[in-house]
């Protein structure tokens, strides 16, 4: 994945340019720090600063001999530096620079992910605004069920997204953790002070306690919230393939000028993007899966961890930020059939009325069990004979006992049903919009 999009941000971070350029920036800061403390010559520190440069090249040769990627870089570094370079890495240990990089690139990483769940806010609600009042059929089971409006189904994806942008703040200061503290965790070489300052430096925590590395329940947590990301854009991919069933036809992706949908049948238009989403969504969440088996290591580390690591945290981090950019595009975009979706509505002939009659029958002392009887019995009768459900309550003598026609009527009423649009739109459009608005102020 990451070949394909160096020339994206979110590729860009997990380049070898990249990370080299991190763990020599942490490298830095460590000498700095020691410089400030009078461990070593301020001018020693600031002749690193100045020369130190890495070529990846010469690291790859280096590590074709020592077969270990932190001492080629090192190695590298020192030829640049020169005899200033015994001050680098001065009582470190690998993982104090592999994971306290780690950490950078994933919370740069985390910034574009939140960025791109924002995008997807803003295009949701605006769709789902277009789309409050567009009526059409609920389905539970794959059947129909009562009427809701397109509009609620958006608001419903929105709500989700929402909560998906507060995880991945807090997947992300959650990850936002250094260390600098030896080979074992106990600072027996290097002060905690300079852990200080270069967590600082970099916008991390010191970690409060750590062994060889950072300990891998936050990967966990950090690689769940990619996969439950990625499950909320299968959720809303997999419920526009349902739309676009040409039996459904309520709404499809955009099909563009010169767009073939099949090699060998003319007429296709598939809804490949959703397709496509469902398919990686799989992949994110065997990464977050990859990611638990990460967390129970050997004592104070192995390494069996890192192999892992080095595949899905570019994997993850780019799949996840082009689902979001794809679906994003794809709700943008999305071809919506009102009229379709109002005929889909009456394909029951009134049967998604069936609950506002039982309510009304209950409201007459008629017990429920007694009410649900009758009700359902004028209600098989209109599946088996495809008669309208409504003419059949009408001739219902049972029924008109307890219920004259023109209630009966009445309770055929759609609009009755979606009285309550209104408040929940306030609910999901008011508050929570108006504290994503903060928080994105709070960033900038």
């Amino acid at each position: 994945m990451i070949e394909r999009y160096t020339r994206r941000p979110m590729g860009r971070i997990w380049t070898e340019e990249n990370k080299f350029q991190t763990w020599l920036l942490v490298e830095i800061l460590v000498c700095e720090a020691l410089a400030k403390i009078g461990e070593i010559p301020k001018k020693a520190a600031k002749n690193i600063r100045k020369n130190a440069k890495f070529s990846i090249k010469r690291i790859n040769a280096i590590e074709a001999e020592t077969k270990h990627d932190v001492i080629a870089f090192l190695t590298d570094i020192g030829e640049a530096v020169g005899p200033d370079a015994r001050y680098i890495h001065l009582g470190l240990t690998s993982s104090d620079i592999l994971d306290t990089a780690m950490a950078v690139r994933l919370r740069e990483a985390s910034k574009l992910i939140l960025k791109g769940c924002e995008r997807l806010l803003l295009v949701l609600k605006k769709k789902a605004m277009a789309h409050k009042h567009t009526v059409m059929i609920g389905r539970s089971h794959g059947i129909h069920a009562e009427p809701i409006t397109f509009g609620l189904k958006l608001a419903l994806w929105y709500d989700e997204m929402y909560r998906n942008c507060r995880r991945i703040e807090q997947a992300m200061e959650t990850i936002s953790v250094g260390k600098i503290s030896g080979a074992v965790g106990t600072y027996a070489n290097i002060p905690p002070e300079v852990e200080t300052h270069v967590c600082r430096k970099l916008s991390l925590r010191p970690a409060a306690v750590s062994s060889q590395i950072i300990q891998r329940d936050r990967y966990a947590e950090y690689f769940t919230t990619l996969a439950i990301i990625a499950s909320t854009i299968e959720k809303i991919a997999v419920e526009i393939r349902h739309l676009q069933r040409t039996e459904v036809s309520e709404a499809e992706e955009h099909f563009s000028r010169g767009q073939k949908g099949s090699s060998a049948m003319p007429h296709k238009r598939n809804p490949i993007g959703c397709e496509n989403l469902s398919g990686l969504a799989r992949l994110v969440r065997s990464n977050a899966a990859a990611a638990m088996e990460n967390i129970p290591l050997w004592h104070e580390r192995d390494i069996s961890h890192s192999s892992v690591e080095r595949v899905i945290a570019p994997d993850s981090t780019i799949l996840v930020d082009y689902m979001l950019d794809r679906l994003t595009t794809i709700i943008r975009n999305l071809v919506v059939y009102p009229k379709r979706m109002q005929q889909n509505l009456k394909l029951t002939r009134g049967l998604i009325f069936s609950q506002q009659l039982l309510l009304a029958l209950a409201k007459r002392d008629v017990s429920r069990e007694a009410a649900y009887n009758m009700v359902q019995k004028q209600a098989m009768r209109a599946w088996k004979e495809k008669k309208d459900f409504k003419e059949l309550v009408l001739n219902d003598s049972d029924i008109l006992n307890y219920l004259k026609p023109e209630e009966v009527e009445t309770l055929f009423d759609v609009k009755a049903q979606l009285m309550h649009v209104n408040t929940i739109f306030a609910r999901v459009f008011g508050a929570e919009s108006s504290k994503l608005k903060a928080q994105r102020a709070v960033r900038k």
